[in-house]
C-alpha cells in the first residue's frame, strides 16, 4: 500500500469557509502535479438528486481536485440541515467511525495526499460522545483550521486550537478566509493575536473574492495562492 499523507480541515463555526479553503488547497496541490483525494466524512443538508442524496460540499471538492465524486469521498449524507448526530438520528442512521476510516484508507492509498473536510466545529457531536475531534483523531490527521477575520475570531481561534491541543491533536496551522479589501481595525489585528495566543502558526491571510460562482472563487484563490512566496511555507508545514 502507498504511504499517504493528508490533513483535517476544520474550522472555528460553521459558515467560515471550510469548504472553500479546502477546495482551493486541492486545487492548487493539482496545479503543482500533486495526486491529491478529497473527503467530506459527513453532510447535513444534501440535496436529493435522481433519489440520491448529493452532497454539494463533496461535489466542489472533488472539481477542485480533478476527481470523479464516489461513496468513498461522502460516505455519510443526510437530508436535514442540522447537527450531524441530529441529522442521522432523522435518517434513521448511526454514524460509524469504522467505515469512514475504511473509506478515509481506501483513498489514502489511491493518492499521495488526502484533504478531509471536517462538519463545522471540533465540538460538533457525530455519533453517541464522540465529536469531529475525535474523528480527526481516529484517522490520524493534524488539522488545519479555517477562522473568520471579523470580531470575535480570536476568541473562537484561540479556544479551538486549545481544545484540539487537550484532545492531542496537532495543529498545523490557521488560515483566515475572507479578508476584506479594505479591512477594519479588528480584521487588522486579529492575525497578530491569533498567532501570539493559539500556539500555531497563521499560515495564511486569504482575501474576500467577489466571485460568486464558488468553482471560479477556487481557481481565482488558488491562482493568487501560486504567486505568493510564502506558499511554498505553508505547504511545507501541511507535510508536503
Amino acid at each position: 500500500m502507498r504511504v499517504s499523507s493528508g490533513i483535517f480541515v476544520t474550522g472555528t463555526d460553521t459558515g467560515v469557509g471550510k469548504t472553500i479553503v479546502a477546495a482551493t488547497l486541492a486545487r492548487l496541490l493539482r496545479m503543482n502535479g500533486i495526486n491529491v483525494g478529497v473527503m467530506k466524512p459527513v453532510t447535513s443538508g444534501c440535496r436529493l438528486e435522481s433519489d440520491q442524496l448529493v452532497s454539494d460540499d463533496a461535489l466542489l471538492l472533488c472539481q477542485a481536485a480533478g476527481i470523479t465524486y464516489s461513496e468513498d469521498v461522502a460516505p455519510y449524507r443526510f437530508r436535514e440541515a442540522l447537527a450531524p448526530a441530529e441529522a442521522a438520528k432523522v435518517d434513521g442512521i448511526l454514524i460509524d467511525f469504522t467505515l469512514i476510516k475504511a473509506a478515509y484508507e481506501r483513498l489514502a492509498a489511491s493518492y499521495q495526499y488526502v484533504i478531509v473536510e471536517g462538519a463545522g466545529g471540533l465540538m460538533v457531536p457525530l455519533s453517541g460522545g464522540l465529536l469531529v475531534a475525535d474523528l480527526a483523531r481516529e484517522l490520524g490527521l493534524s488539522l488545519l483550521v479555517v477562522a473568520r477575520p471579523g470580531l470575535g475570531t480570536i476568541n473562537h481561534t484561540v479556544l479551538t486550537c486549545f481544545a484540539a491541543q487537550q484532545m492531542g491533536l496537532n495543529v498545523a496551522g490557521v488560515i483566515i478566509s475572507g479578508m476584506p479589501i479594505n479591512p477594519g481595525r479588528a480584521e487588522q489585528s486579529a492575525p497578530h493575536q491569533i498567532g501570539s495566543l493559539c500556539g500555531a502558526p497563521v499560515l495564511g491571510i486569504w482575501p474576500q473574492s467577489n466571485e460568486v460562482d464558488e468553482i471560479e472563487m477556487v481557481d481565482e484563490l488558488a491562482a493568487w495562492l501560486d504567486g505568493q512566496p510564502e506558499t511554498a511555507i505553508v505547504l511545507r508545514e501541511l507535510g508536503l
